[in-house]
Order: structure tokens, then sequence, then C-alpha cells
């Protein structure tokens, strides 16, 4: 690969770092600033930022016992045992990475588009990916990567045979631009448009417009729509700063009034719209296969690129006709013969297929993974070059089988045959894969898809895919961590973080949500039963587990399997005591439970001695000691919750006395995380806000619906007046009625009490009622009064557009109930954005 080298030893003068210790000039390719995503350790340069609860410098000594030598601190650190290493200090880690990424996007003239705006950063950045690709060899940023780190490490690839750039840029608050633009340095911008998102550290929509503006202070043409007052009063104040320049141009398009582009007509038909302008005096047109207000403006923003670029217009209206999806997410759903799918079958490049890696790693429900790869185009190096690093990545993340698709990859089969890979097997086409299929076994594995559009890998999803009805709960891993978070910001660094996943995760699945939560190092699981911990053993789960309703029964595979128990009463903890005896084990983790008001399983004030006398003898190490508040979401009973935690602390003090070791002590769930900060301790049990869920009211949080549940329309039907819907005739209608049958019902986790209007659904984005009695595998809603509905459209029974607390609400349950009883034959799809 042609590209700027780099040394330690020139970019700690780029970075005016200061030596702490420097053993030799080592050559660096990679920046790494995730400690889980370390591929080439002698060629990757640690940047140890730091975070509200994380702090890159606690991951050093792990790093460097993988293999890693070059690092960027801020903190003077103890060297003794890195004496071969190279470690420089600066101030900021962060500002260290940004100003080595602009050094090196200086060094390229290259047409550079920079994109910002509120909404369809991500979407237009794949469209115009996909409209030149043919065209130029383009580098952009992967997924949504805009942010103050994911900006440095879009533009890092940078290198000599790219021929087109294409970033994305987005800030939450001001002077956050400012440091992007140096490092993208766009000579041309697009800014989509202006809006709500992300407008918490602005004081107003015109300070976030004059901010976003920043972006494009040294750019040659601004592409824009001049419709949106705030936005084209913004430009006309950069035009008049600029207007010197005879480098700065403006491309405006707008539906009201004269532009560069001017939009005559926008015509909505059979999933097609049509849309004609006037450019240069010449009327033109083009057709794309979205009818959606936002894909409208996202095409012509892609169009005015176009038309900039001098692309002729018949082949800008050929290629708009095929732009298709952009898939912003990876899923993750249950395969054939008890595998696990990862769908990113929409592009192929190094970038995304690192990230999707990424994401397969950190699935351990399989030991065996296989990656189906089709061939990477216009990736701008020497075929060798990729599929060699291709190999590489393969290697170190211990795939087992490879299938390649393509005449390009298999034309390099050699290259992974000697790369270490178990298994590898190569067709020239997805048909061809097709025809071998029944000679390929499928078992006990994980497998990504991963191929550009073109190939239709999802040909290939679908024969993979585990059979089931349309009823769908779909999962959304990148809102759990983004909760998580959303929790851990009201926490000390110092307070640990257990995550409740009983219950198979409140019905959101086991071992995907566990391996979620395992990646972004929370410290506890807890489980109700053993058979759950024993689940997630089996799926690769190396947290500490708490098992918090053991029984005598499972007490051998608690120990087989590493799983800590809750004794909660005299009666199991002596039996306990007896099995680990007779066992011979000493010192097996346990946690105490005590009952302060909940008066439901614990020990209380007067069982303590028989506490006191288990933990003097050799056999108990106590994890930690726990109570359950009974109130904690109430104010009401604020008086009640203190009065639960001191007599928490009362009987603490007693069990601490008796032991020669701390131990963790934790008090409050999801809610009191919230409303009871003085009884966090060393650590807080964390239930349904993982998934969205706040009792309490009060957390001010931005928690997002992690779970959607959807089917889909079975049948359609007019009746008359007076006719009735479902069992007993119940459901009678009062005036010619049009309903649609949905393909969910009690059987799934549906409530029957939701039925009889009681309950409603989403379609289109209107609201249905229920009509008539729920029924075992079906559900009728009226759908009179929404148009354009047809049989096969997706409804929506729950999601971010119809909160579970709104339908729990309806139901007259809370939205642990409606989560936990979604039916196991309901298929869940777990995807990452």
């Amino acid at each position: 690969m042609n590209r700027v080298k780099y040394f330690i030893d020139n970019i700690a003068s780029i970075i005016k770092g200061k030596w702490l210790v420097h053993h030799d000039n080592a050559p660096i390719e990679q920046l790494l600033i995730d400690s889980r995503k370390l591929i080439f350790p002698q060629t990757s340069l640690f940047f140890a930022l730091k975070g509200p609860r994380r702090d890159g410098h606690t991951f050093i000594p792990q790093l460097y016992e993988k293999g890693v030598r070059n690092f960027i601190v801020s903190e003077a650190m103890d060297v003794t045992h890195l004496a071969d290493a190279n470690i420089l200090q600066v101030n900021d880690p962060l500002q260290a990475l940004q100003n080595l990424v602009a050094w090196h996007r200086k060094q390229f003239s290259l047409p550079v588009i920079g994109i910002t705006g509120s909404n369809g950063k991500t979407i237009v950045k794949e469209w115009l990916n996909q409209l030149l690709e043919e065209k130029y060899t383009i580098i952009r940023s992967p997924k949504s990567y805009n942010s103050q780190i994911g900006v440095p490490l879009s533009v890092w690839p940078l290198n000599e045979q790219h021929e087109l750039a294409i970033f994305e840029a987005g800030i939450s608050q001001p002077g956050e631009m400012e440091q992007l633009q140096k490092i993208i340095q766009p000579t041309i911008g697009i800014f989509t448009n202006i809006g709500e998102a992300h407008s918490e550290g602005f004081v107003n929509l015109r300070q976030k417009v004059n901010e976003k503006l920043q972006l494009f202070k040294q750019v040659e043409t601004l592409i824009y729509c001049q419709d949106d007052p705030e936005i084209n009063s913004g430009v006309a104040a950069v035009w008049q700063l600029m207007s010197n320049s005879k480098r700065f141009t403006i491309f405006s398009w707008s539906m009201v009034t004269e532009a560069t582009l001017q939009i005559r007509q926008v015509y909505k038909e059979g999933g097609k719209t049509t849309i004609t302008a006037s450019y240069q005096q010449e009327e033109i047109s083009i057709v794309i296969p979205f009818i959606d207000n936002a894909s409208v403006e996202n095409a012509i923003h892609c169009w005015c690129v176009l038309l900039h670029l001098q692309i002729p217009q018949p082949a800008i209206a050929l290629q708009m006709q095929q732009l298709g999806p952009v898939a912003m997410r990876l899923e993750l759903k249950k395969g054939i013969n008890n595998c696990s799918i990862i769908n990113d079958s929409y592009s192929a490049d190094l970038s995304s297929f690192t990230i999707a890696l990424d994401f397969l790693s950190q699935q351990q429900q399989h030991a065996k993974k296989t990656v189906i790869l089709s061939d990477i185009l216009q990736s701008g190096r020497s075929e060798k070059d990729l599929y060699a690093e291709v190999g590489r990545l393969l290697q170190q993340r211990q795939v087992n089988r490879l299938i390649g698709i393509g005449e390009r990859i298999s034309h390099h089969q050699h290259i992974f045959q000697t790369a270490g890979i178990p298994e590898v097997v190569f067709y020239s086409s997805v048909d061809a894969f097709i025809k071998e299929l029944n000679h390929l076994l499928f078992k006990d594995e994980t497998i990504l898809l991963k191929g550009a559009r073109i190939f239709e890998l999802e040909q290939i999803d679908r024969l993979l895919q585990q059979k089931v009805h349309q009823t769908v709960l779909e999962i959304d891993l990148t809102a759990v961590a983004h909760n998580l978070k959303q929790f851990q910001q009201l926490l000390n660094p110092s307070t640990r973080l257990m995550a409740m996943v009983k219950a198979f995760s409140y019905g959101s699945g086991s071992y995907e949500i566990a391996n979620a939560l395992q990646f972004h190092r929370v410290d506890y699981l807890a489980v109700a039963y053993a058979d759950e911990g024993v689940e997630l053993r089996k799926a690769g789960i190396n947290l500490p587990i708490m098992v918090m309703n053991p029984d005598e029964s499972t007490f051998d595979v608690l120990v087989q399997y590493s799983l800590e128990p809750d004794l909660y009463s005299p009666g199991i903890l002596l039996l306990f005591e007896d099995f680990v005896k007779k066992q011979g084990i000493q010192q097996f983790p346990v946690h105490i439970e005590l009952e302060t008001g909940m008066n439901r399983l614990g020990f209380s004030m007067a069982d303590l001695p028989v506490v006191l006398n288990a933990l003097r003898t050799p056999f108990f190490k106590v994890q930690s000691v726990f109570t359950h508040l009974a109130s904690s979401e109430d104010p009401q009973h604020d008086a009640y919750t203190d009065q639960q935690g001191e007599l928490y602390m009362q009987m603490v003090a007693q069990l601490q006395a008796a032991v020669n070791y701390k131990f963790i002590r934790h008090v409050v769930n999801t809610a009191g995380i919230i409303r009871h900060p003085k009884w966090h301790l060393d650590m807080v049990r964390l239930g349904i806000g993982i998934y969205g869920g706040d009792s309490s009211g009060e957390g001010g949080l931005d928690l997002r619906e992690v779970s959607t549940l959807k089917s889909t329309i079975a049948q359609i039907k007019n009746l008359k007046e007076g006719e009735t819907v479902s069992y007993g005739r119940k459901g009678v209608v009062t005036r010619d009625t049009r309903i649609a049958t949905v393909r969910i019902g009690y059987a799934d986790g549906y409530p029957r009490s939701l039925g009889h209007g009681a309950g409603k659904m989403m379609v289109n984005g209107h609201l249905a009622p229920v009509i008539g009695t729920v029924c075992m595998d079906m559900t009728m809603i009226d759908i009179t009064n929404i148009s354009h509905v047809q049989e096969g459209d997706e409804v929506i029974v729950f999601g971010s557009a119809l909160p579970v607390k709104q339908v729990a609400h309806w139901a007259q349950t809370i939205p642990y109930e409606l989560l936990a009883g979604i039916s196991q034959r309901v298929k869940r799809v777990y995807f990452e954005e």
C-alpha cells in the first residue's frame, strides 16, 4: 500500500510529546483508542483517552502484555517494567490524536467532501459512494464515525491511491467543529439540514448553524438547500466573509425560489419519485426508488454534488434509479442448526469490514466463526496487498472458516490458504455458492455475511436464517450501550455496576444482551435461576454471575459453571454449606441477601447469628451483601427507603466485623440509581433501565427504547355495519369498517387485555385500535381511517414510535411484565448501529 509512512520519532515531533521512555524508532500504522479492538500490536499506537468512567491509562499493562509497545499518555507513570516501550506524554491524548491526523490530512491534495447537518449525513455519504465508486477510488467515514474520535479514525487510512474522500462531521456543543475542520479540510461542503437533534449544548438553532458552518470555512464549493431560513442566513454571512476569495462558490438548491438547481416538481407514484429541475437553463430530471421526503432531500444533495463534479446528466439519471437503501446497522439473528447470523451485506471495504469483525468477536455463544466475504471493490490498493491484509484480519480474529465469493477474491485464494485460516473455500458467484449449499455444513457457529451490494448476499442470508413466522422482536444493542452510559454517568468511577439479565433479559434475549454488556465492561451479571447462568457460561460469558434464586438441585451446576449463589435464608445457607463441605471446597464465592422491609427474601436481623457462624468457617468467600428496596421509585416512601438503608448498614456492620476482608455493598435498583445517590455505595443493580425503562419518572435521562415488537398484516377485509369480529362476537362494527388481521396473538405475548379497543398498533405512522378479542395467533385492528395499507405491510406493536410503557398502560400492567412475556417463538433480531 502506498501511503505516508510514520515512525514514533516523527510522531513525537508532530504532537510535541515528551518522552517518558524511548526504546526505538518503531513504525506506526494503526491508531488505537480501544483495548478491545487490538489487531496488530507491533505497529499500533495507543492513545490513553480519559472518559467519565474509563481511563485509558489503566489498560496500558494489559496492552503491553499483548505486545503493544507504543503509547501516548497524559499522566506521569511508573515505567519500571516498560523499558522496551515508547511512551510519549502530552497534555491531552485526544488533542494529540486530532493533531496527528490533521497533519496527515495535509499531505494530500484531492477533492474532499465534508458533510454536516442534523440528519441525513450518513445516507448522503453512502449514496455518494454508490453513485461515484465506479469513477473514483473513494475513502469515506465508516458507518457514522463523525465524532471528535470518529473523524480522526476515519481520516487516518487516507493514502495516495485515493482519488476522492467523503467524511461526515457531527457536533454536540460549541467549539467542536473547528477541530474537525482541521482534520477533514474539505474542499466541497454539504450542509444537509438543521433540526433539534443534539441541541442541548446550543443557545438556539442559529448558533448551531454557525457552529456547523465552521466546517466549510475553507471549502471551494458549498452545497445546501436555501429553503431553510436559518441555514440560508448563516450561509449568507459566510458568503460575505469569503466573497473576496475567488475559490469560494455556492451551489444551492430550492423548491420555492431561484437557485443553482431549481426544483420544479416532485412526483411520487408506485414506490418511486420523479424529481424535475432547472439547471443552467435546461430542464433535467431523476427518478429515485424511494418516496419519503428525507430520501428526496438526500438524493437532491447527491444530485448537486454530481452536477458540480460534471458527471453527465444521462449517467446521473441512470445511477439514481439504482440507488439502494443504506443498511445503518449490523443485524444478529438465529440461523439454521443452532447458528447465529450477522448480516452486514450492503458494502465491502476494509473499514466497515473491521467494524463487522469487531462485532463478530463480541459474540461468544459459539466457538466456531465463519466469514462469508465477497470481492472488495474499488479499495485503492493492489489486490495482493488488500487480500493479504484481509487474511491478517481474519487470522488475528481467529476466524475458523472463510467462504470467498467473487472472481477477484477467488483469484487470490492462495493468500488465504497460507494465512493460517483453518478452512477456506471459494465460489465465483452467489449462484455458485447456492448450488453447493447442500455440501456445506453450517452448525453451532457464528456466521458473518459481508459483501458489496452488487453481490446480493441477502440471498444467502435468507437461506441460512431460522425459518419462523413474521412476528419479530428487534433489539437495538446500540441503545443498550447508550442506556448503560446514561446510568454510568450518574455513578462515581469507583462504583461498580451489576446488570440484571434474568427472565431472558426482560424478554430481550440471553447471551446476546450479556455479550453486549460484557463488551461494555459491566462488573457483574445477575440471573434468577442457575440454568440461565449455565446458558450464559456456555455462550462464552466470563463475567461473574450472581444467581438470585438457587435451589438444592442445582448446587452441583453452580460449582461446575462458577456461578455465585445468593444465600437468602438459614435453610439455603446450611444446605449449601453442607454441600461445599462434602465436596472439599473452600472459599466458594457467595452473596448474602438481607431483609430490610421488602419482605420477600433475605436474612432478618434475628437470622444474623446463623450467617455469622457460617462466615467464620473456611467454606465461603462473601462477594457481596445486598438488600432490595421496596419502593425506591416513589417519593412518598422515601422515608421508608432511608429506613431500609439504615437497617441494612447496621446489619452490614456486624457482617463486616466477622470477616477480615472487604465485600461489595449494594442496595439500589434502576429507580434507586436515579433517586437515591447516597445509597449507591460500592455497586448498583441496573435492570429495566438497560432496556429503556425508568419507573422513577425523575431521571431526566435520554433513555432509548431497546425493543421493537413488529409483525405484518396477513389479510385485509371490508366489513359492513353490524358485522362482528373474532371470538364471542363481541367486536361489533358500528359502521362500514376496514380491518387488518395481524400475525400476533396471546401465544406470542400480546395480552388478551388489549382486545376490544383497549390496545392500539402503529400502521404507516398512525394508531389503529384493536377490534374484537385477541386470538392465540392473530389480532385484528381497525384501519378504516388509514390510507395506503396493504397486505404484508409492517405493523409496530411497540417500539420508539409507540413506547412499551404506553402499551403496558393500556394493558393495565407494567413494562417488565409485557417485555418478559414475549414468547420464545417470536424471532429475536439483534442489531448494532
